[in-house]
């Protein structure tokens, strides 16, 4: 493609579940795009933004785009979460029920879920928008790589605590992830000594089960459950006291990925699917406990993180990620190279094909990091492995 002009301008948005690192991406994105000239949109709340936009409805601006400068994002790298806020919507699958009020005709008596990305095009279009940069994981770059397909210019950027955007070694979120287990759990040895118990101490991670393998593997926990991996309660309830026993403190701790599943069991869910077809996890830590507690006769400490790891300010590494992401996309727009995913690989910064996300699945490697009958981490020979052990 031809080089993008200066007095261009760009939309960025963030979707799905907010990280710390995402305002300083957002301000280094700003930044930068006005040193060279750049216009840039924020859309609000995610792709719900620009799918509730209605050009002939001039109250729908103020809560779905604004325009954003250096004056308008000069302290929000200073907090964690999103200053332009998120949601998990996906245009290309609308519930009648999420309709925005100006879509709502175009259901009729029978449908129960419409495409609109023609929608999100004609306003991008509308907008005058050259490219966009959504911010986001798996089910956010889905949808930029649909628009992709479809033709408009998409630079897009990995975030997700789980780590698991296939195709690049690194998400934004996952480091201040990763410290707040460790620090947790160190926190949690206080309690879980004092009173000689087991703790079980639930983590995020759908399908991939790196959060809980890191965090167990820094902080030197006993066992790590992972989502990959089914495990034998059984099995464990033995194991543990057996680290119980070994400990001259008497106590134990267990690590769990919130997608974990009992040998023959399944995850466990709750509520209804998302626009993504994801329900909500959690629950397989107490789960763990319960079972524990009947197995061994101990005192279970249970204790589930969720959205502590994802709360507060990005730790350094995740800072400087978002804002040399944010720098690349900048790059990349003023070359007129679209369809990219910003990356990570093997420690160094890179761009790689958007449609690679939707080619793979990235997991544990259960062979090289995990030992699958001890269930705990297996990291023998770190070196030749880029820095964060893929």
């Amino acid at each position: 493609m031809s080089k993008a002009s200066k007095n261009s301008t760009i939309a960025i948005l963030t979707g799905g579940g907010d990280v710390p690192g995402l305002n300083p991406c957002i301000k280094a994105l700003v930044y930068r795009a006005a040193s060279e000239g750049i216009r840039v949109v924020g859309i609000r709340r995610g792709w719900a933004g620009i799918l509730e936009y209605d050009p002939e409805n001039s109250d729908t601006a103020e809560n779905c785009i604004q325009t954003l400068d250096p004056p308008h994002v000069r302290t929000i790298d200073r907090s964690g979460g999103t200053f332009l806020h998120t949601s998990r919507t996906n245009p290309s699958a609308v519930k009648k029920k999420d309709v925005p009020p100006s879509l709502k005709e175009a259901f009729g008596p029978d449908d129960n879920i419409k495409d609109f990305t023609g929608r999100v095009l004609d306003n991008l279009a509308f907008l005058g928008i050259d490219a966009i940069i959504p911010i986001g994981g798996d089910d956010t770059l889905s949808f930029a790589e649909r628009i992709h397909r479809e033709g408009f210019p998409v630079i897009a950027i990995p975030k997700t605590m789980d780590n698991d955007v296939f195709g690049t070694d690194y998400c934004i979120g996952f480091s201040t992830a990763v410290t707040r287990g460790v620090s947790f759990i160190h926190a949690l040895r206080t309690c879980t000594g004092s009173h000689e118990r087991i703790a079980v101490i639930e983590l995020f991670g759908r399908y991939c089960g790196e959060t809980s393998l890191i965090s167990a593997y820094l902080a030197g926990v006993d066992r790590a459950i992972i989502s990959e991996v089914p495990f034998d309660p059984r099995k464990l309830a033995q194991l543990i006291m057996e680290d119980k026993k070994a400990n001259p403190k008497n106590y134990a701790m267990i690590t769990i990925s919130e997608g974990a599943k009992m040998a023959g069991g399944d995850m466990v869910v709750s509520g209804e699917s998302d626009a993504y077809g994801h329900r909500r996890l959690g629950g397989i830590g107490e789960q763990t406990g319960a079972l524990l507690k009947e197995l061994t006769g101990q005192d279970i400490l249970n204790q589930r993180l969720s959205y502590l790891m994802r709360s507060g300010a990005p730790d350094s590494l995740d800072l400087m990620v978002a804002v040399n992401f944010a720098n690349i996309a900048i790059d990349l727009f003023l070359k007129g190279t679209f369809g990219r995913l910003v990356s990570l690989t093997r420690g160094i910064y890179t761009d790689i094909p958007l449609s690679t996300i939707t080619t793979g699945q990235k997991r544990v490697d259960v062979r090289e990091l995990y030992d699958v009958d001890a269930y705990r981490p297996k990291v023998r020979h770190a070196g030749g492995k880029p820095m964060f052990l893929y």
